[in-house]
Order: structure tokens, then sequence, then C-alpha cells
């Protein structure tokens, strides 16, 4: 999986949390750094922050989706109902608010992550 997102304290929160369940996860903080990481190895699913330096996760995901039908969480702080709306409306598979459960992050990628990753 790839996780996209500028808070370095973040991404290694993740990292520890999805390793520790088996699940390799790689990190990017910049955008510019995630389509490369998405055409060199092709994730199970991209978990993507919205508020980042270079352009935001809404549009990233536009991208993103022009190159590949990979599951995008979107993974932020912006909770309100019309970011949300806004995320799977412009095609994005999920939406986790931060602070998020650490549970419910496990459990969000593995429903889509699927076959790949096997629970316990």
């Amino acid at each position: 999986m790839l996780v996209i997102d500028d808070d370095a304290p973040t991404r290694t929160l993740i990292e520890a949390l999805l390793g520790d369940e088996g699940i390799t996860v790689d990190c990017v903080a910049k955008a510019s750094d995630a389509l490369p990481a998405i055409d060199e190895h092709p994730p199970d699913v991209v978990l993507l922050d919205i508020m980042m330096p270079e352009i935001s996760g809404f549009d990233l995901m536009k991208e993103i989706r022009r190159r590949t039908d990979v599951p995008i969480i979107f993974l932020s702080a912006r909770g309100g109902e019309a970011d949300r709306v806004r995320g799977i409306h412009l095609g994005a598979d999920d939406y986790v608010v931060k602070p998020f459960s650490n549970d419910e992050l496990i459990e969000t990628v593995r429903s889509f992550a699927g076959r790949r990753i096997k629970r316990d």
C-alpha cells in the first residue's frame, strides 16, 4: 500500500501500525513523489491526505485515477460532510477522518486490499 501524507508523524504511525499487521507500507511526503511511486510499484491501496503543500489530495486523486483504478482512501483532518462528500464524488473509495481509530484504519485498509491481505 502507499501512504501519501506530508506529515511525518502520521506516516510513521501508519507504517508501524499497518506493518504490525503484516501489510507492506510505502510512504511519500510529496505529491510529486506519489505518481512515480505508483508507476514503479503499483499499490493495492492508496491512503491519501487532502491538505498537502504542492497540490491538494483532491487534485492528486484525479491524476491517480487517470492512471489506475487502485482503491483510494482519503485520510484527512477535514472531516466535514462537504469534504467527505466531495472526496467520494470525485472517486475516492472511502474517507477516514484524522484523528482516526487504529482499528478503523486497519479494517478500512483490509476491506479494500481484499484478498491480498490476510485477516487473522
